[in-house]
């Protein structure tokens, strides 16, 4: 008899098997603020270019419909029902107080700073993914020791069962390990709780549906010696918008000043009207209508000199000065800070690799005096007490050589945020 096989579609969720590469490389890629750094450095290039746009020439065309009564003109009418009057005018600025080339250094700036902001969103995110990326790594790596401390508990617990048969332990030795199984199975509970946030901070750090497995590649951390680390801010971004924006107050100086200045351009003209009549008798009763038409070119040049507006001029130039010297004040505080910043990861980073070394020494001490407890209580060489104790030093230190290793890495990668570094 051929059996049949039936296909039930059932509910999946995406699983993820993401490296910290690729792990940045998402966040990145579906980040919202991301995408808005980028339309807006977009927006500022587009400035640029209408910016740019007023060192041109400009050409603009008009048409204009006459209907009116007829007028009276001498004994003649005058008729303008339908008249028109086409015209294209070209204007060239020549000089505009130094506005235009004010303006489109401003321009220049504000690309800049779209461009120092977009990298700076970028460190932000790959910052955060690093972080959430670690954390999630921790508190799986501390759920694997726990089970296996667990495992360990269960072993023992066995182990003194068939002892206290045999009468060779007591009942409350076999409740000392019970009790104490109760207590990892409690912080097991626990951290598996903490996994299941982690990876949910997680998702939402990537853009992914909250319910998505993942699975951290990068389990086995490596930790390099620090090297020679970079004491500069010169590439932060923060640092560099901090210059833009001071350079930008100084071309609203001449902005300002420009108002006070005489402006100077020139413009040629082309006009031309059509369907002017003029009705009328001549002087031996002859009626006549003549009609009108014709074009013509000009060209002008004008200066236009601001005499007296009430010292707003000067009172736009004093206020654009106070602004300036508020950038360069907001430069100076700023840059203390930012460089207190930077100290303070290169100290976290110092830290960090010494409390990995300190406790990958106490992980091998742990692990070699739980093996000896080990081996001396089969032995019975040593008592239960002891054999708990060991083992509850070598989870103690495995938790320490998980958070030591897990927060380096996130040290490092906040190190190199703050000195302008980090990158995809």
């Amino acid at each position: 008899m051929d059996s049949i096989g039936l296909a039930v579609n059932l509910p999946a969720f995406a699983q993820l098997q993401l490296s910290q590469a690729e792990c940045r490389k998402m966040a990145l890629k579906n980040n919202e603020e991301m995408k808005i750094a980028e339309n807006s450095y977009r927006q500022a290039k587009l400035d640029k270019e209408i910016a740019f746009a007023a060192y041109l020439p400009e050409l603009e065309g008009s048409l204009t419909g006459i209907y009116r009564k007829d007028m009276d003109l001498m004994g003649a009418e005058l008729q303008m029902r339908g008249t028109y009057l086409a015209g294209l005018t070209l204007t060239q600025p020549i000089f505009t107080g130094g506005k235009i080339v004010a303006s489109n250094k401003l321009a220049k700036i504000g690309v800049d700073c779209a461009e120092e902001s977009l990298r700076k969103t970028e460190m932000d995110i790959i910052a955060e993914a690093d972080n959430a990326y670690w954390t999630y790594i921790a508190v799986g790596e501390k759920v694997k020791q726990l089970e296996a401390y667990q495992k360990q508990l269960d072993e023992l617990y066995h182990q003194i069962a068939k002892s206290v048969e045999v009468q060779m332990a007591t009942q409350a030795d076999l409740l000392r390990v019970d009790s104490k199984r109760s207590q990892i199975l409690y912080q097991l509970k626990k951290a598996k709780n903490g996994v299941e946030l982690c990876r949910m901070s997680l998702c939402s750090t990537l853009g992914v549906d909250i319910h998505t497995t993942i699975q951290a590649t990068e389990t086995n951390i490596e930790i390099t010696s620090p090297q020679q680390l970079e004491s500069s801010i010169l590439m932060r971004p923060e640092y560099r918008l901090l210059l833009n924006q001071v350079e930008a107050q100084k071309q609203q100086i001449k902005v300002a000043r420009a108002d006070i200045l005489p402006t100077f351009g020139i413009s040629a003209q082309y006009s031309y009207y059509g369907n002017l009549k003029l009705a009328g008798q001549a002087e031996d009763g002859t009626p006549f209508k003549q009609e009108y038409k014709d074009g013509s070119p000009m060209l002008m040049a004008s200066i236009s000199v601001p005499l007296f507006r009430w010292g707003k001029g000067l009172k736009g130039i004093k206020k654009a000065k106070l602004n300036y010297q508020n950038a360069q004040l907001d430069l100076q505080r700023n840059e203390r800070l930012l460089n207190i910043e930077l100290q303070q990861a290169i100290q976290n980073i110092a830290d960090g690799y010494n409390l990995v070394e300190t406790a990958n020494i106490g992980m091998s001490q742990a692990a070699e005096n739980l093996r000896n407890m080990q081996n001396s209580y089969d032995v019975s060489m040593c008592t239960l007490t002891d054999l708990l104790d060991a083992q509850a030093q070598w989870q103690e230190a495995y938790s320490n050589q998980i958070e030591a290793k897990t927060q380096y890495k996130i040290y490092e990668s906040e190190y190199m945020r703050v000195s302008g570094q980090l990158k995809p």
